[in-house]
């Protein structure tokens, strides 16, 4: 072989032992990077759901789901806090790829808390939130529920307020200010919504057809339903297209909805007087399908957020 030759083969030996031994942060990658919440998800399961049971309102309990039907659960307790209660979890997985939880720490209060993990299993407080100012002065704070506005790409969280002991309740946006989520502007009021009687709670929003849709709870005495309002708006003014027991799930509270693979929406909810854990689905958020019991959750779950990754 000529000397030219037999070097250049030399060369190129040396050269693709060295790139085979180099590190592989010295590569450059032609795919795209994938997001925080697809990278740093903490399970493979599809869906999420963060409940308290009925046994014990200081525990949350972690969910697991392929379909959104069958859960396992996860861990469980699974947070404790460190002072008062966890009712209403409330459960996103934010652009930093962590889970947080907003729940409710007692039965009357002026504030709710805010927690993060990143496996689900592990979690601390970072926030305590304040629910009193000029605006209200609250006796009870109840159901805080995370919503990502799709038209503002803002984090907002929904929370039921009442101005007197248990009632008239109405519910109150804050906006997270801050990346980190433990600054909040707020309160603002839904308007639109009456607080006759003992109001409405546990209200839980979904932006869908250019229009904000609340699933929320009448709390009067002789109701307990949860009812369908629509605004152009997240704060308002609502109007009530479906009231009293418009879709047949009798009285329940805690409602949440996700999507499904199929593309529908499915609504959950803790049955008030049945302890009965329930779902129903649909495809326009007007007309929903009788309602199916959970075994694995029917009895034991209160009421929660189910979180579609």
């Amino acid at each position: 072989m000529p000397s030219h030759l037999a070097g250049l083969l030399s060369f190129l030996i040396f050269a693709v032992a060295f790139a085979l031994a180099s590190p592989v942060s010295n590569l450059t990658s032609t795919t795209p990077e994938l997001s925080p919440e697809l990278f740093k998800r903490a399970v493979s399961a599809p869906y999420v759901f963060t409940a308290f049971t009925s046994a014990s309102e200081s525990n949350l309990y972690v969910y697991t789901s392929n379909d959104g039907t069958n859960f396992s659960l996860l861990k469980g307790p699974a947070y404790t806090p460190p002072s008062g209660l966890i009712r209403d979890p409330s459960v996103i997985l934010h652009t930093d790829g962590k889970y947080y939880i907003a729940y409710t720490t007692n039965w009357s209060g002026q504030d709710f808390a805010i927690a993060s993990s990143t496996n689900l299993q592990t979690w601390t407080r970072i926030a305590t939130i304040p629910t009193s100012s000029s605006v209200i002065n609250p006796v009870n704070t109840w159901a805080p529920e995370f919503f990502k506005d799709p038209k503002t790409g803002k984090i907002n969280i929904i929370v039921s307020l009442s101005t007197g002991s248990y009632g008239p309740f109405l519910p109150y946006a804050f906006t997270a200010t801050d990346s980190s989520l433990t600054k909040w502007s707020g309160p603002v009021v839904l308007s639109g919504i009456s607080n006759a009687g003992l109001g409405y709670i546990d209200t839980f929003p979904v932006y869908f057809n250019n229009q904000y849709h609340i699933f929320s709870k009448a709390e009067s005495n002789g109701k307990k339903t949860v009812e369908h309002a629509v605004a152009s708006s997240l704060t308002g003014p609502y109007s009530f297209v479906q009231t009293g027991n418009f879709a047949g799930w009798g009285q329940a509270e805690g409602p949440c909805v996700t999507i499904l693979p199929n593309g529908k929406f499915r609504l959950y909810a803790d049955g008030f007087s049945s302890g009965k854990y329930i779902y129903s689905d649909s495809s326009d958020l007007y007309n929903w399908s009788a309602y199916q019991t959970i075994p694995s959750l029917s009895g034991t779950v209160r009421h929660g957020t189910v979180l579609k990754q």
